[in-house]
């Protein structure tokens, strides 16, 4: 009896998991096909020199930490940028308001932040763990593994769809207006998100236009004035070996 309660409880949760994930991806398609936002990309191999050490020690348990090295495909260099003026909030404020409660600039329809036992994620600092759910088979597992005044770096954790590292940071550009950028480093974590990214454009666009979102937002929280429309760039490094 005991067996067959556990059998329909299993069946039960995984019906629920598809059926919310099926939603989502519902949502998702939607407002992207309804809210795309004008986006400056641009795409090449990469001409830029090395990758910067991946493989170097991180904070916490390095067994559990997911290694670019361990992905599948090219090594992807993607960079998602905003520029704003006359802001309110500081570079260090904007990001201190991030790490307070990421969901707060976050597209929740396509990414939530949550604490490994299902709570919102809030006050993240080096070493914490979180989980990204995201729609679809994934969920995002990742580590607070840098914080800086202006910055701070996930790296992504055994189960991500991606293997490397994800950085979020502020800056003054030369013209003196404030620059939020996201900059990862990644290759695909296991072969459907390889298929999704790499040979079908799906998990490319879908991608990009979540962090597009998210500068969006950050913009909208600084208090300025936005200068641009988010930009993209991609740059893939291909494997070697």
């Amino acid at each position: 009896m005991a067996s067959t309660t556990h059998r329909s409880t299993v069946g039960a949760g995984t019906v629920g998991r598809l059926a919310h994930w099926g939603s989502d991806m519902a949502t998702t398609a939607v407002r992207y096909s309804m809210q795309r936002i004008p986006l400056y990309r641009r795409d090449r191999r990469s001409d830029e020199g090395e990758p910067p050490d991946l493989d170097r020690e991180l904070p916490g348990d390095p067994a559990t930490v997911q290694r670019a090295r361990e992905g599948l495909g090219p090594l992807f260099h993607r960079s998602y940028w905003i520029v704003v003026t006359d802001e309110v909030l500081t570079g260090e404020e904007l990001i201190n308001y991030i790490l307070e409660e990421p969901n707060r600039v976050t597209p929740t329809e396509m990414a939530r932040f949550e604490t490994l036992d299902g709570h919102p994620a809030r006050n993240l600092e080096v070493g914490d763990e979180l989980i990204v759910r995201l729609p679809g088979p994934w969920n995002g597992p990742v580590r607070v593994v840098e914080r800086t005044p202006t910055s701070f770096r996930l790296a992504t954790l055994r189960g991500h769809m991606e293997a490397g590292e994800i950085e979020f940071r502020t800056s003054t550009d030369p013209r003196g207006f404030l620059e939020f950028r996201i900059e990862s480093w990644a290759r695909s974590g296991d072969p459907l998100f390889h298929l999704l990214y790499e040979r079908l454009p799906i998990g490319r666009e879908l991608q990009q236009h979540m962090w597009s979102q998210f500068c969006r937002r950050v913009a909208a929280v600084s208090g300025g004035v936005r200068m641009s429309n988010p930009a993209c760039t991609t740059h893939r490094y291909d494997p070697t070996s």
